[in-house]
């Protein structure tokens, strides 16, 4: 089958594992593998060293041998897939499995945990007519894959999820536009229900990140409830405070909240955590609304600052003291933190910074090891 170039940056998933068990398979993994980058080539041994092997099967060795595959390619033979798919299977966004749905849904049962982590998987039969979408169709990508690679391959490409073949959005992949996170993934099905009903939702978004996004047929007026009490027909919440809403109600997280922190050295993952948890506990804020750490250049060392960002899968950004400085917003300079490291403040002024300059929603909180200050983005 003759397959056209499909550019790098038209792919739209980051690495690729594509999987061939059959002689077609391979062909038609090794031209994938030559026109996309970022993809690595997993073949069976029983394929590339078969007991008794036929002309057939030589031939397609020594294509597997001889044929240069991109650079950034690695072709590698397994023994047994099950075994080779359960360890290699989180270490790629996404899987092209050129073997049939049965095939793949046994392999796959075991290993898939949650729509929104498990990474995308599309079949593709050995002859190349269908790309079928299997596994993470909308937060994993595998729906835009499976069309893209039946671009490539000039198969047809088969998508199942209804709010797509109905031309309907999908609260999910809305979500993901905004970078909005999902708290409770089991209530989507909910709200793309809705669209398919074509019922209005009552949504509850005060800073206006989902709701632009929902065609206006489908929504109603926001709720005017106010943070902290229960919003009775609400389907959707958008909010980074912790409010009470009905079990079905889909929560969608903001990552606007930047966290200033400091600590005395060597204090521990557990007091800084605990700690952490008692600010955003105390104030009514979702952990799951912050985007970044932050805190002063001279703890880029600080062992429990670093556990604490692994911790949370959070990045952490460090400042110098001129950056520091240069906040002119501080609510409470301390003079020993001045004294010490030549700055006002850690917490506040770094708060404040990694939230591109935005406002300072939590002055700094304070133990004897620990202060934390929260500031929340333009």
């Amino acid at each position: 089958m003759a397959i056209e170039t499909l550019p790098k940056n038209k792919i739209s998933v980051s690495s690729i594992a594509v999987w061939a068990i059959t002689p077609n398979g391979l062909t038609l993994g090794q031209d994938i593998c030559q026109k996309v980058f970022g993809t690595s080539l997993f073949v069976s041994k029983a394929l590339a060293m078969p007991p008794k092997p036929s002309p057939e099967a030589i031939l397609n060795l020594e294509r597997l041998k001889a044929t240069p595959l991109n650079r950034e390619c690695r072709t590698t033979v397994f023994k047994k897939l099950s075994e080779e798919l359960a360890e290699q299977f989180t270490r790629f966004s996404a899987h092209i499995f050129i073997f049939s749905t049965g095939i793949a849904v046994r392999m796959l049962a075991p290993l898939i945990q949650s729509k929104t982590t498990d990474p995308a998987v599309i079949v593709l039969d050995d002859r190349g007519i269908h790309a079928i979408s299997l596994l993470s169709g909308h937060l994993g990508g595998a729906n835009r894959l499976a069309q893209e690679i039946a671009a490539l391959t000039n198969s047809r490409p088969v998508i199942t999820t209804a709010t797509d073949i109905n031309e309907l959005p999908s609260i999910d992949m809305l979500a993901q536009e905004k970078d909005l996170y999902i708290e409770n993934p089991e209530a989507i099905k909910h709200v793309n229900m809705a669209f398919l009903n074509a019922e209005t939702l009552d949504v509850y978004d005060p800073g206006n990140y989902i709701h632009p996004l929902i065609p206006k047929n489908f929504i109603q007026n926001p709720a005017k409830s106010k943070p902290g009490t229960k919003i009775a027909c609400t389907k959707i919440a958008c909010t980074w405070k912790i409010m009470e809403v009905p079990r079905e109600t889909l929560v969608l997280r903001p990552r606007i909240l930047s966290v200033g922190i400091g600590c005395n050295r060597g204090t521990p993952l557990a007091t800084l955590l605990e700690f952490f948890k008692e600010v955003f506990k105390g104030e009514g804020f979702s952990l799951n609304s912050v985007f970044t750490l932050a805190t002063t250049q001279v703890k880029q060392d600080e062992t429990g600052l670093l556990q604490l960002a692994d911790r949370l899968g959070l990045p952490i950004k460090f400042y110098d003291k001129d950056q520091l400085n240069s906040v002119d917003t501080i609510e409470t300079p301390s003079k020993m933190v001045e004294k010490h490291l030549g700055v006002k403040s850690v917490c506040e002024a770094a708060a404040i910074l990694a939230a591109g300059r935005g406002q300072l929603i939590v002055a700094k909180k304070k133990t004897r090891d620990v202060t934390i200050a929260v500031a929340i983005k333009k």
